[in-house]
């Protein structure tokens, strides 16, 4: 609750929460690691258009308190909630970027969308993700990567990154879950029109199972509402038939 109404109290325990995440003994490292990044993201919950997906802000100006991330329920500017909480991220690369490599695939997931955040994923970042993803075999935490890839390209703009997500929704070897994510990726990076062969794959690839399966995404799972699954929600909003 903290973590999405008053982002102020929370933002307090994000290194605490990363380091428990980061203890392999610890018993709740997952759901630890599970809210790390909530305080660093606003208004995320249902959120499916091209223009507000993988979005981040720019930085806020502390003398601008009512910026677009508005306020937290006990008054507080949100933005500087949001600014902090990833100011901590960035801080703790060191003991996230490790977690890609665990062998419990939802902290590989939930490290890669908290990493996502980073202030500066241009270098570090951003070849973290790579290189797990040229070592990753669950389809699933791959997606989570190509997402991830997306999110940070969004927020710190790098056309090689958006032009090889073109390459993976594209590619008909990959499976379905990295080309959606790729596709959704690539759209989220453009202002290009969705091209009639990204619809295709789109519809052909974006069954029932499939969209119900990548909801283990947090970024799907935000996504979602009103009892549609968060891949739904993004094909109707982003690239509808």
């Amino acid at each position: 609750m903290c973590a999405n109404d008053m982002r102020a109290a929370a933002v307090l325990a994000v290194p605490f929460l990363i380091r428990i995440a980061a203890d392999t003994r610890h018993p709740h490292r997952v759901d630890a690691l599970d809210e790390v990044s909530s305080p660093a993201r606003a208004r995320y919950f249902g959120v499916a258009s091209r223009d507000e997906l993988l979005l981040h802000r720019a930085d806020t100006q502390y003398d601008d308190l009512y910026d677009d991330y508005g306020v937290e329920v006990t008054g507080y500017p949100a933005g500087w909630s949001i600014a902090a909480a990833r100011a901590a991220i960035t801080a703790d690369t060191a003991l996230l970027q490790p977690l890609l490599d665990d062998p419990d695939p939802s902290i590989r997931i939930h490290s890669a969308y908290a990493l996502a955040t980073a202030t500066d994923p241009d270098r570090i970042v951003r070849s973290a993700f790579r290189a797990r993803l040229a070592a990753e075999q669950d389809p699933m935490v791959r997606a989570a990567l190509v997402l991830a890839i997306a999110e940070a390209t969004r927020s710190h703009p790098h056309p090689p990154s958006t032009a090889w997500m073109r390459e993976r929704w594209r590619d008909r070897t990959q499976t379905p879950e990295v080309r959606l994510a790729a596709a959704i990726g690539w759209l989220c990076l453009t202002d290009e029109p969705a091209p009639d062969d990204l619809r295709a794959a789109v519809d052909g690839l974006a069954t029932d199972e499939c969209a119900h399966a990548m909801d283990v995404l947090p970024w799907m799972a935000a996504a979602g509402g009103s009892g549609e699954t968060g891949l739904r929600h993004c094909v109707r909003k982003i690239a509808p038939s």
